[in-house]
């Protein structure tokens, strides 16, 4: 089971109230058990759900769900909006609190969205329907600490639980085979293969690395796995309030190597004006050997490419060593305190997730967080048993980094941002790192207040 951020996400929890580290889940305001919904018994429903599940794979079983869900219970209708990650993020805010808000949403965790929602009084704590739906044993306290705020609404990673996940996720780095072996390279086994690897291939005339950032948070994955390489752990701590900051070596180090694979052409030129979807296709058309991206792009990029494609965790620095990478968990499934169905909500949440849907994903080239039975099955030499033995190798070497964006509530504009500029040249990687420290240093200095 995964167990990265254990130690972290324990020591945030430390001090905190009796029940709000999940303690007291499964037991209502006055501590009785709650019994188990049956959504049949809820009339005609219409559950209206917002997600950002619109790509191939996560649509596909998506869909596949939400057809078995209503049949299950034919007086259930799912209206499902689907938007991409980056509408999502602009207008869920105001969906949720609108006059109509959705039943059921997905939310990014950290500060900027989860934190923010609840601190307004929009999402429903979910301690009780993770004791009767057994979430608590289903998923590792790793996984669903990273969906809990606190009582007082101003930490993530502890206190009430305000949303489960559906998948598992790991930014790794797909390869294209018949690329590789034209300019004489094996898959990488070391970072340093990797990085060497990109001079020759642009000697070669192929582009070393797919990359587009018009939509911005591409460049937040892409750092992430560079800066990952240099302080894993300093990071981790950053991004959950304990660690150094930015103001370091290693965050400035990751930046003047992505300012340098810009300037050497190892990304494409202007790389800020393309779309994140334009890139994945034009790497899965054969235009460049490498594409750092999550997990959830594999059964896009699987559909075109076949057995031409390859995925693995961004190599280690010795070969057969522990892998580190930018990853975690799927976003946030919610419910909405406005839901007029808050218990089909929550039936709806408990059957996306469970065991059967995580075979349901699996078949859909989809990584679950919990994997079942199906992705013990899958041949290890294709492209989903690579994405599953990955993620296995990474819980078992504690090795997943939580995402940049999370450390505070304005950190993905003041992230994003600057690294467009950066890539442009518009930025040295100096006053990159302190940019990003400027604004955590601020965040955290009101948050230490806060707690005296």
């Amino acid at each position: 089971m995964p167990v990265a951020l254990a130690a972290g996400l324990a020591l945030l929890a430390a001090g905190c109230v009796p029940g709000t580290d999940g303690s007291l889940a499964g037991k209502g305001a006055s501590g009785g058990a709650t019994a188990v919904p049956d959504p049949a018994d809820a009339g005609n429903v219409t559950l209206t759900v917002w997600d950002q599940e619109v790509r191939g794979g996560t649509n596909g079983e998506l869909e596949e769900l939400n057809r078995e869900f209503e049949k299950k219970y034919p007086n259930v209708r799912i209206k499902r909006v689907a938007r991409s990650f980056s509408d999502l993020k602009t207008t869920l805010k105001l969906a949720i609190s609108g006059n109509n808000p959705p039943d059921v949403v997905q939310a990014n965790q950290g500060y900027p969205d989860m934190v923010a929602f609840v601190q307004a009084g929009l999402l429903t704590p979910l301690d009780n329907y993770a004791g009767i739906y057994d979430w608590n044993t289903r998923y590792p306290n790793t996984l669903l600490n990273l969906n809990r705020v606190s009582a007082d609404g101003k930490f993530f990673g502890t206190g009430r639980l305000y949303g489960i996940s559906q998948t598992g996720e790991f930014v790794g780095i797909y390869y294209n085979k018949d690329v590789l072996d034209k300019a004489g390279l094996e898959p990488p086994e070391t970072w340093q293969d990797f990085t060497d690897s990109l001079a020759t291939l642009k000697k070669r005339g192929e582009l070393p690395v797919q990359f587009g950032n018009l939509d911005k948070y591409p460049a937040i994955h892409t750092f992430g796995v560079l800066q990952d390489q240099l302080g894993a752990e300093d990071t981790r701590d950053t991004v959950l309030g304990r660690g150094s900051g930015f103001a370091n070596d290693h965050t400035e180090e990751a930046a003047a190597t992505l300012a340098d694979w810009a300037k050497r052409g190892y990304l494409p030129k202007g790389a800020n004006g393309l779309g994140y979807d334009d890139a994945w296709k034009k790497f899965a058309d054969g235009q460049g050997a490498y594409l750092i991206s999550g997990t959830w792009l594999q059964a896009d990029l699987k559909k075109p490419m076949g057995d031409k494609l390859g995925l693995i965790p961004p190599p280690p620095a010795k070969s057969g060593g522990a892998p580190v990478t930018t990853g975690g968990q799927g976003l946030s499934w919610s419910v909405t305190s406005r839901s007029k169905h808050p218990e089909v909500a929550a039936a709806y949440l408990d059957f996306i997730t469970s065991e059967h849907a995580a075979d349901v994903m699996t078949k859909h080239g989809v990584l679950p967080a919990v994997p079942g039975k199906a992705a013990a099955r899958l041949d290890p030499e294709s492209t989903e048993g690579q994405m599953v033995a990955g993620w296995k190798r990474l819980n078992a070497a504690d090795g997943l980094v939580p995402y940049l964006d999370y450390a505070t509530p304005t950190f993905y504009d003041t992230t994003s941002q600057s690294l467009q500029k950066l890539i442009s040249g518009d930025l040295s990687p100096g006053d990159f790192a302190a940019a990003l420290q400027k604004d955590y240093g601020a965040f955290m200095k009101k948050q230490r207040a806060g707690k005296r």
